[in-house]
């Protein structure tokens, strides 16, 4: 029978936001650790990396290997799906096994074509099917794990905490056995232009350590290609490695996946994202991250290949929770307007918004959860947030001046998903964000 909300947050919908929660560090007694926290005994043997999801009937994986391999098979309890290659060099695939039972624990091996066994098997299981009535469900949620180890992090200074102490939290959180993940955004920070670009991806030392983009040319085939491995795959890979192999994760993107920080100015306003934002983060998601499964009812427009999407996307774990996860950077409209009064702007697509809307009332879960990329209650003064408070000062929040190129649009779709959200009065809405770096909860 389903369980009441209070079981369920107490369950663990959200061990930690931003890496920052504090009883994630219980045990942790050595801040950079000699080996990976997550040397288990497994043999990765040539992985390099592993990152799955799942629903009911489905598993995704994206894999990346040490060196080449031809044609690579994911066996499923000994059902083979071929590997299909996400670029040239024969080390990054991606596999998608379908037709699976609901609620099983399945044994999954990868071989190369030769049937060479390329690491030791491990169990995935998939979700209940979604008319099932499971009786618990736990959820592990954070924001904003990337940054690069290599970049700016010496004995004295860390930009940002190192990839071992990173792999120590997940590990601690891994710990509580969740029966999901979700990664709501900025697995890397690379940014490239605004006031952070100078500091980070478009820094002399950037450019040593991975070298330099060139904006006006695509990322595959190009020498951009090698520049993104080197500049964000450790920042991936390299953090997550194989220890998530047995959860299904579901990776939200948000600004600075897209290589930028939200600014705005009178000379450069980084969103909506230009062609190479976008190449850049679909480049990253695509050799890296699973795709979204898409979700009841999401518009077609939305879905690739396998009903899936890289912005949009939902997960069922049978009647008791449905999450709703939506990207509010990669198709804000009107960003640029120099007109932004009418009120026309908007994070989300008319569409997308009409699908989160029918998900909140027509749901028949016992819990539906919403996770957008920009957060939900919390503002930090910036640009593009929904509300329209600006940091004054004395870094206080305040209203008393207009927001520079805020637009109400914004706060009127937030608003109107807000209504739809908590129209069930069989339900408390509920909203997990990412973005701020920092745990809180609050009630609107």
């Amino acid at each position: 029978m389903p369980i009441s909300r209070r079981r369920f947050l107490a369950g663990g919908v959200a061990l930690g936001s931003g890496l920052g929660a504090s009883q994630l560090l219980a045990g942790c007694s050595d801040p950079v650790p000699a080996r990976s926290a997550f040397e288990d005994g497994w043999r990765p043997g040539r992985v390099a990396h592993l990152l799955p999801t799942a629903d009911h009937s489905r598993i995704f994986l994206k894999a990346s290997f040490r060196e080449p391999v031809g044609a690579p098979v994911l066996r499923v309890g000994g059902i083979p799906f071929p590997g299909q290659a996400t670029e040239a060099s024969g080390r990054f695939y991606r596999f998608a096994a379908t037709g699976l039972e609901p609620a099983t624990e399945y044994s999954l091996r990868l071989h190369a074509g030769s049937g060479e066994s390329l690491c030791d098997a491990w169990p995935l299981r998939t979700f209940p099917a979604p008319d099932a009535e499971p009786e618990s469900f736990r959820l592990l949620a954070y924001t904003c794990a990337g940054g690069p180890d290599h970049l700016y992090n010496t004995d004295f200074f860390h930009a940002f905490l190192p990839i071992a102490l990173r792999q120590r939290l997940f590990a601690r959180a891994l710990s509580f056995r969740p029966d999901a993940a979700v990664a709501i955004g900025d697995h890397v920070y690379w940014d490239l232009r605004g006031r952070r670009g100078w500091f980070f991806g478009d820094s002399p030392r950037a450019w040593w350590v991975a070298g330099r983009f060139d904006r006006e040319a695509a990322i595959a085939g190009h020498a951009n290609e090698e520049v993104l491995h080197r500049a964000l795959g450790p920042q991936i890979a390299g953090l997550y490695d194989v220890g998530f192999r047995s959860i299904p994760t579901f990776f939200l993107q948000d600004d600075h996946d897209y290589s930028e920080n939200d600014e705005a100015t009178d000379d450069l306003r980084t969103f909506p994202p230009d062609g190479f934002m976008r190449a850049v983060a679909q480049t990253t998601q695509q050799l890296y991250y699973p795709e979204l499964p898409g979700g009841a009812g999401l518009p077609a427009r939305h879905l690739g290949p396998g009903a899936t999407s890289a912005h949009f996307g939902g997960f069922r774990f049978g009647r008791l929770c449905e999450g709703l996860l939506y990207d509010c950077r990669r198709f804000l409209e009107n960003a640029r307007d120099p007109d932004l009064g009418h009120g026309q702007s908007t994070f989300l697509p008319q569409d997308v918004e009409a699908w989160l809307a029918a998900r909140s009332l027509g749901s028949d879960a016992a819990h539906v959860v919403h996770l957008p990329s920009t957060p939900v209650l919390w503002s930090a003064g910036k640009w593009l947030e929904w509300y329209p408070d600006i940091s004054d000062e004395n870094g206080q929040l305040s209203r008393e001046t207009p927001k520079p190129y805020w637009a109400p649009g914004w706060l009127a779709q937030h608003d109107r998903i807000l209504a739809a959200a908590s129209a069930r009065a069989d339900r408390t809405p509920l909203v997990v964000s990412g973005d701020l770096h920092a745990t809180g909860i609050g009630r609107i």
